[in-house]
């Protein structure tokens, strides 16, 4: 729900905000480890389509890549972080 709430703001201030310089996008992370690496298991890595677990740096990348001047044509998008795992419909 949580989610649904934060793309429907996305949304929202995207339309309010015409006319300005202002771009708003949402980031919607899957699991993301921030635990010991060598505490997985090989397990925990293939059951991505990725074929490996996010790390925060999945998500500041993203987030770099947003803040980018040049990427201000981006506006309303709900960019989804998470190796794949919901084409897979499993969590």
């Amino acid at each position: 729900m949580s989610k649904g709430g934060i793309t429907s703001l996305t949304n929202t201030l995207c339309v309010s905000l015409i006319g300005t310089p202002i771009t708003v996008n949402a980031i919607s992370p899957g699991h993301i480890y921030t635990g010991a690496w060598k505490d997985l298991e090989e397990r925990d890595h293939t059951i991505h389509p990725s074929n490996r677990v996010g790390i925060s740096r999945d998500i500041s990348n993203v987030c770099l890549f947003l803040a980018n001047e040049e990427n201000d044509f981006i506006n309303g998008a709900n960019i989804i972080v998470d190796g794949g795992m919901t084409k897979k419909m499993i969590y």
